[in-house]
This record gives structure tokens, sequence and C-alpha cells, in this order.
């Protein structure tokens, strides 16, 4: 459409109003699917366009320029409503052929190990997914009658459409709002009480930073790990349990190795679950190299693969050598300690015979490297600097978060080792030990290095396999939390953990 004030504005009002009024005018739509519209600018019946009131000039809105205004728009409300439809129709059609296939999120990629559940029997797998498309389509049906009960003013339906929906009406009135409106109640209270929880927490956390509050060995510094028999050395398991980690497999048993432990009080596992024999190749030949060094060290690689990790490490912890070590520390293949780490962390345990667990925090090479690494960070730092610490300050316990902790080797074994049944093994045996007796210390200035996702398929990833596990361990615990002898306190606190498990790293 021509320029408003350049032609309408300015030649007609030189020309009285009259100069355009025949000139046809064409609208010309940006998209190709429309057809170019031309009509007849004249009119018999329009108003002129200037026209003197009172001895003074205004604007006046021509009938057909409203008009094609009006059908400008309809125009580009047309191609957005079938550009969404597109979308509606590409993106269900998407979901359906990924419903009817069986494959969600939760699936790996070929040659990837990801801590997921085993897979469902074909024949539950459709049954669930043929009762989620019965009440989908049911849902659509219900809302089809909604629809057509409320046009009942202005169309006649058909007399069973208004007794299915007086019908439906009562049904719903009397069976599906009082467990709707309950579950909208145990949701308030659940949010009520995630909320409290938070609150105490900050609290608590504020008043460990005023107060200065650390966690402190009670026996004195070590003395130079070159004389074991100068201070407390005990036998220590270190294990890196890895599965196809070609990119990151080098610097986390080289940082390993380099531990300040004398050499003879301990052993690194490398406890390869790889799959790919390129792979399990390349990481027995770092060994070996790190071996005729002079560490101690050794290649353990499961033949049964079953379990993911947990049956990983709970198959190295069978070996007969480990009875001859008092204390087992877990490191991924992608976390990198420092050389004090067990320097820091060990001497917890003496003379504390009821400690289980001493849990270090992380800390992150590449947390300013995009805004999703940065908000990564402020959620994790929350996590350790105030769940973390604040449970394990006042109360002793804390999610295990899977690497970067110290274990006694006594305390895995009195709560029932690893066990495979969720995909939050971490977890599971931090519960476990916790309902045992076992004592947990956190050391927020113990860090561990490692690397947070950058891009967002592998954030999605990590965070499918960090929820994938808590709500079944919580089922699966709750006859042990009901029938422990711990403090109600403590026991509040579990289920906090487990309830609130999605900002955990495990």
């Amino acid at each position: 459409m021509a320029p408003w004030n350049g032609l309408w504005g300015g030649r007609a009002a030189i020309a009285g109003g009259n100069a355009y009024r025949d000139m046809p005018v064409i609208v010309k739509m940006e998209n190709p699917n429309w057809s170019i519209s031309e009509i007849n600018g004249g009119g018999d019946n329009g108003e002129d366009f200037l026209a003197r009131v009172g001895g003074q000039r205004r604007r006046v809105k021509n009938t057909k320029q409203i008009t094609w205004v009006f059908r400008l728009k309809a125009h580009r409300a047309a191609g957005c409503l079938a550009r969404l439809t597109s979308a509606a129709v590409a993106l269900g059609g998407t979901a359906r052929r990924r419903v009817v296939a069986g494959r969600t999120d939760s699936d790996a990629a070929d040659g990837e190990c990801e801590d997921v559940e085993e897979r469902d029997p074909a024949s539950r797998r459709s049954r669930f997914y043929t009762l989620i498309k019965a009440c989908l389509m049911m849902s659509v049906f219900l809302l089809v009658v909604e629809l057509a009960a409320y046009s009942n003013g202005r169309v006649n339906l058909a007399i069973f459409i208004n007794s299915f929906n007086t019908s439906w009406i009562r049904f719903r009135a009397t069976y599906v709002a009082p467990p709707l409106q309950l579950l909208a109640d145990a949701c308030v209270v659940l949010f009520l009480v995630q909320s409290a929880d938070r609150l105490f927490q900050s609290l608590g956390c504020f008043y460990i930073l005023v107060k200065r509050i650390k966690p402190k060995p009670l026996s004195p510094a070590l003395a130079d790990a070159e004389d074991p028999d100068a201070g407390y050395y005990p036998m220590v398991l270190v294990q890196i349990p890895m599965c196809n980690e070609k990119e990151v497999y080098r610097q986390s048993i080289a940082a390993v190795c380099n531990l300040d432990w004398p050499r003879s009080n301990f052993l690194v596992q490398v406890l390869d679950d790889s799959d790919d024999v390129a792979t399990q190749a390349l990481i027995k030949e770092e060994v070996e190299k790190w071996r005729h060094s002079g560490a101690h060290i050794v290649y353990r690689h499961c033949v049964l693969r079953e379990g993911y990790k947990a049956g990983n490490l709970k198959s190295a912890m069978s070996c007969s050598y480990v009875k001859d070590y008092e204390y087992v520390a877990i490191f991924d293949a992608d976390f990198q300690p420092y050389p004090d780490f067990l320097k820091r962390t060990v001497p917890h345990f003496k003379d504390n015979e009821d400690l289980g667990l001493v849990q270090a925090r992380w800390s992150f090479v590449n947390k300013d490297e995009n805004l999703l690494t940065r908000l990564q960070n402020i959620n994790l730092c929350f996590h350790f600097e105030v769940e973390q610490q604040v449970n394990g300050v006042f109360i002793n316990f804390f999610g295990f978060n899977g690497t970067a902790g110290v274990w006694r080797i006594k305390a895995v074994e009195d709560s029932g080792g690893w066990m495979e049944r969720t995909t939050v093994e971490d977890m599971d045996i931090a519960v476990r030990a916790h309902l045992k007796g076992w004592k947990f210390v956190f050391l927020n200035d113990v860090e561990c290095q490692c690397e947070l996702p950058e891009s967002y398929e592998a954030y999605r990833k990590q965070q499918h396999r960090w929820h994938s596990g808590p709500m079944q361990l919580f089922r699966l615990c709750l006859p042990d939390i009901i029938r422990c002898k711990v403090l109600f306190l403590n026991t509040y606190l579990e289920f906090m953990s487990l309830l609130s498990s999605g900002r955990k790293p495990t």
C-alpha cells in the first residue's frame, strides 16, 4: 500500500482530494501463497479522504481503506495460524512416532554408558503407552463435549449430547473433583514444607558464616607423606569408575596417581566398563604407563556389564585384596582431585568411629564458559554451600554425590554394599548408611575439579540421570525410614532430601 502521508496526505491535498480517486491500489502480501489483490480506489459511495469541517482540513478514513486494513490483518492472522497448525501437526507426528517406537529421552546413544534404568519388557511398555493414548483421547472427547455444551444456546444439539454432558458433570463433581482437590492440597502442603526447609537452610548457612563453623579433624595435622610411620596414613583404596571416557581418562588417572599419599598405602583401581575395544586398549595402555612409573595401580574390566556404575563398584569391592584397606575414595572419570585431597579428608576419620563418609565439594573449571554454565554454577553452589553444608553441620546427613568422597569400607559393608535397584546408587547407599547410624561430614573448603555441560543436549541428559531415580528410591526406602530409630528431625530431612532431589548431583 502506498505511504500514508506521502501519497494520501501530500498530493491529494494539493489536488483537492480528487487526484487519486480512480487510481487502482495494489496490495502485495509477503506470503507467496496468497495472490496479489487489486481493487479500484475510486468509490461512488466513499467519503472524501480530505474534507473541510469548520474551515479546517481533517483526515477522514475511507470505508474501503478500513476494509482493506481488516483484510490485511486477516491475511496475516491466517498465515500465522497456518504456520502454528503445521508446527503442531509436525510435533504431534513426532510424538506419535516416538510413542509407537517406545523411544524416550532416557535412551542412550550408541556406544555410550549412561545410568539409566533397565528397559521394561515390551508388553509392559506397550500397555503403558496404550494407557497414555487412551487418556489423551478421552481428554479430547470430553473437551469436545464441553465445547458443544457451551454452544447450546446457538446450535441445536442432539439430546444424547446434553444427557451425556449432564451425567459427566455429576460424575466429575462426585468422584473426580474430591481427589483432585486433595491432590492440590497435598501439593500446597509440600510447597510450604519445601519453602520452610529452604528458609531454615538459608538461616543455618548464615549462622555458619557468622560463627565460622568448620568441621575439624580430631587428630593433629599429618606429617610428611614420605615417612608413613611419622603420621596417620591408613590404607586407602581409590576407585575411578569410567565408561567409554576417551577424552578425560588421562587427566583423571594422572590426578589420582599424583595424590600426596605414601604410594605403599594406597591402591588405584581403574574400573573400566567400556564396551569399545579401542577405548579399553587406550585406558589399559595408560594404566601400564603409570604402573611402570611406580604408581600402585590396577586395571579392571567387567566382563558381565550389569548394574552400570553400581554393578561396577560392587564387582570391584568383591576383590580379595580389598580387605587390606580401611577407606575407599571414589572419583568419576571427569574429576581431577588436588594432590592434598586425601590429606585433608582422611584425618577426619581418626578417633571418630561413627564417621562413615567425608564428602568434598565440586569446583568447575568452565563455570564462566557461557550462560548455561553460569546458571548451573549458581544452582550447584546453592546445593553445596547451603543444603549439604547445613545438613552436614547440624544433622550429619546428606546425600552422597557419587564422587569426590571418601567412605569407610566398614560403613559400606554394614549398609549392604552397592545395589543396582535404582539409578541413584550413591543416594541409596547414603540413606541406608545413615539408617544404620553412620554420620557424614561435608567439607566446603576441600574442592575437586570437574566440568559442567556446555551444551543443552549434554545438560538435558545429565539432568535426566539425576531425576530418574529419587522417587523410586523414596518408595523403596520408605518402610525402612518409618521403622528407623533415629530422631524425627533426621527422618523428616531424609524425606526432604529424597523429595527435593531435583538439584542433587548424583
